[in-house]
């Protein structure tokens, strides 16, 4: 790399004049607003007009974001820019949120009567221990919420599963006080308590009549009353012809008696003739 010498300003008023002293070459070199930082050493302001050049968020917005729960990696991936770039903005924000969230450890739990005489980290240190579980494994964090109020995170992992417990802090005398968010955050402070799971709800069954019973009674039942067979129709006579007359009824056949005499005879001695 070759070492350049100032000559002075150009004509213009806007560039450098610089000059190779061995070659006597001479170079513009314009005097912009990272020329000025690097003339102060201010290392800072040089990084933030190269972010500013090669993305639109700017390092304001890349603090809040910062200060709002995002980490180093979420901020460069959507500025476009490398982390590296990212993280000298975002020192001193997590540098916060780290000291937030020690201080909240030092808060206490509000419980329904008022605010606990234990502090959250003593709390949440006897909850593990009773629970048989890791607390050095556990992790803190803090942001702040879109309230503008200080939200504190522990997470910790339980089998194959990774837990989070989030309270509200509010800062204040002895140590400030914190509310809990969530069921896990409860379930902390209170380790006696079972913690929740979820189980599958299954469907009511539809309801299905039942059949009726009958009434049992002392009764005997009824027999069923004989019927008597009914008799078979008589076939009907089929109609005679109107023009054929009726046939006329005979004569009944005198039946031949004896003669009985009658009374005179027998007292004359005569015998009548009667036909």
């Amino acid at each position: 790399m070759r070492a350049l010498r100032v000559v002075g300003i150009h004509e213009d008023g806007k560039s450098i004049v610089c000059e190779d002293p061995a070659r006597r070459e001479r170079f513009l070199l314009p005097a912009d607003e990272r020329l000025r930082a690097a003339a102060r050493g201010d290392i800072t302001r040089l990084g933030q007009i190269e972010i500013e050049l090669e993305s639109q968020m700017r390092p304001r917005e890349i603090q809040a974001r910062i200060r709002a729960g995002e980490s180093v990696q979420q901020v460069a991936a959507s500025a476009g820019v490398p982390e590296q770039r990212v993280e000298r903005f975002a020192y001193p924000v997590l540098l916060e949120r780290s000291r937030i969230a020690e201080l909240a450890q030092s808060a206490h739990p509000i419980r329904e009567d008022g605010p606990d005489v234990r502090t959250l980290g003593e709390v949440v240190a006897y909850a593990f221990g009773v629970r048989g579980q890791d607390y050095a494994h556990a992790e803190w964090d803090a942001w702040k919420g879109d309230d503008g109020k200080w939200v504190v995170a522990l997470g910790w992992q339980t089998g194959r599963s990774d837990m989070r417990a989030h309270w509200s802090f509010a800062p204040g005398a002895h140590g400030g006080t914190v509310t809990a968010l969530d069921e896990h955050a409860e379930d902390l402070l209170d380790p006696h308590r079972a913690p929740r799971t979820l189980r599958a709800v299954e469907p009511e069954p539809l309801p299905v009549a039942e059949p009726e019973q009958p009434e049992l009674t002392s009764e005997k039942p009824e027999e069923p009353e004989a019927v008597a067979p009914e008799p078979p129709a008589e076939p009907k006579p089929e109609p005679e012809q109107a023009s054929k007359p009726a046939p006329p009824a005979k004569p009944k056949a005198k039946k031949n008696h004896p003669a009985v005499p009658a009374w005179e005879d027998v007292l004359l001695g005569v015998r009548s003739q009667r036909g």
